[in-house]
């Protein structure tokens, strides 16, 4: 069976268990990225709680160990804590300091569990984008490369570290007064987080704890609704804030008796306590988010999509923090710059501690009306196409296309019009194109997605 080259995507590598991803084309992976990693170097693996990631590391390691790679094992872990071995030493057989030079993450995230997939970091930075279509031509081309087992790695210890280490640097939140509610949705989050709030003496209900990569009780994925209904419920009942978190715990939902807070928002309320950050948004943030921290004499910068490119992106400005609606949050303020949804949960306890009032302090923000993110379905082959070609039709749009005050084009077509924008983007992992629409009147937001999906129609003919 050939290796498909849409495994290999913008941000990570993602596919089927055993269709895909399976022993031949994840042994070439590992031998290929051990390769590019730079051959004789350190490598450590984590991995989710579907039942094929450690069959996976299996196959990985083999990969790595035939790269030359030396291999360390860190189990089942949080993506961030996959992260966090990146910044300190371990230990190994004869007790020498070793520090890792890349690590990969076997998770498929939120995706439903017949998927998998790899996060990787070399260096510290992500590993995407051209690098792994790179990568992926080269394993295409050498499909055929035999990779003898070879599944010899150090077992290496990652969340105690991770937990000393949170509970050392929030250490003043020790006997948090709230009552929190957190849905961990089966995911891997609670791999350390109750052993960090017991350490901390946080009063809190805990829901879906126990990680199972069936997710037998509701998809892992807290920017659905749907996914909230047993933890809006459980907080209503017994609990003053709450917590959820996605499949590998680098996503945040934060909820309130009133308010599902959203990434944006989120990093409205971090940003208050940090001094003339510098924040960096995607291009899905409501246009609220970038005209507040302006107003306060914070810099904002909008940007691409996706985890990768944010990293990337902070490390380039030195920006403070950055966020995706969808959750991620990335704290370089204190913190080492990548997604972290345990850390960002700390952070929104801290900042209910100082006395900052998270219901006041949205109500408060000027008003206005958004649609979720809403999905065209195309092709792979088209997707960009169709870009294309809306950004063509923007130069002479419709006579009766609302009026356009400028265009940003850092991620597909951001339209500001004169009370709002509109958004088409074509999704780095999916086949489909993303929209998303706001206004301060919701008449008009409604008229902008009319307007603009009547322009995704007149371009798809056009090919």
């Amino acid at each position: 069976m050939s290796i498909p080259s849409s495994i290999f995507r913008e941000y990570d590598i993602r596919g089927i268990y055993e269709k895909e991803l399976n022993e031949q084309s994840v042994k070439l992976i590992g031998y290929y990225l051990g390769q590019k990693i730079g051959g004789a170097k350190v490598v450590s693996i984590g991995y989710d709680a579907r039942s094929h990631s450690p069959i996976l590391r299996d196959y990985l390691t083999s990969g790595l160990n035939a790269a030359g790679c030396k291999v360390l094992d860190m189990g089942m872990v949080a993506t961030p804590v996959n992260y966090f071995s990146n910044y300190i030493d371990f230990d190994d057989k004869d007790s020498h300091k070793i520090s890792t030079d890349a690590s990969i993450m076997i998770t498929g995230s939120h995706n439903p569990s017949e998927y998998n997939g790899f996060k990787m970091t070399v260096d510290k930075s992500p590993f995407f984008g051209e690098a792994i279509y790179a990568l992926g031509d080269e394993i295409i081309a050498n499909q055929d490369k035999v990779i003898a087992d070879n599944t010899a790695k150090i077992d290496i210890d990652v969340k105690t570290p991770y937990i000393n280490y949170m509970v050392e640097q929030f250490s003043h939140l020790k006997n948090f007064p709230k009552k929190i509610v957190i849905d961990g949705g089966n995911g891997v989050a609670d791999t350390v987080i109750t052993d960090i709030f017991d350490a901390l003496n946080f009063t809190y209900t805990g829901l879906y704890l126990e990680p199972d990569g069936t997710f037998p009780n509701h998809h892992p994925d807290p920017s659905v609704e749907e996914n909230l209904v047993d933890v809006k419920a459980a907080l209503a009942k017994e609990g003053d804030i709450a917590f959820a978190y996605d499949g590998d715990a680098d996503r945040i939902a934060v909820l309130t008796h009133k308010y599902n807070i959203k990434g944006d928002q989120m990093a409205l309320l971090y940003a208050m306590k940090m001094e003339n950050p510098t924040v960096i948004g995607e291009v899905k943030c409501s246009q609220v988010m970038y005209d507040e921290l302006e107003r306060r004499g914070a810099k904002a910068i909008m940007y691409k999509t996706g985890h990768s490119n944010l990293k990337v992106k902070m490390k380039e400005t030195g920006a403070d923090l950055a966020c995706e609606v969808s959750g991620h949050i990335f704290f370089k303020h204190r913190y080492f710059g990548y997604d972290d949804a345990i850390y960002a949960t700390l952070r929104m306890l801290e900042l209910i501690q100082d006395g900052v009032d998270l219901d006041a302090e949205l109500d408060a923000l000027p008003q206005v009306f958004s649609t979720e993110e809403l999905k065209v379905e195309t092709t792979e082959e088209e997707k960009f196409l169709i870009i294309d070609k809306v950004k063509e039709l923007l130069k002479n749009p419709p006579a009766d296309f609302p009026v356009i005050v400028n265009i940003i084009d850092v991620d597909g077509v951001r339209i500001n019009f004169e009370k709002g924008w509109g958004l088409v983007r074509a999704s780095n992992t999916t086949p489909v194109l993303v929209t998303r629409f706001e206004s301060t009147d919701e008449a008009l937001a409604k008229e902008y997605e009319e307007k603009v999906n009547a322009l995704i129609r007149q371009a798809k003919g056009l090919l």
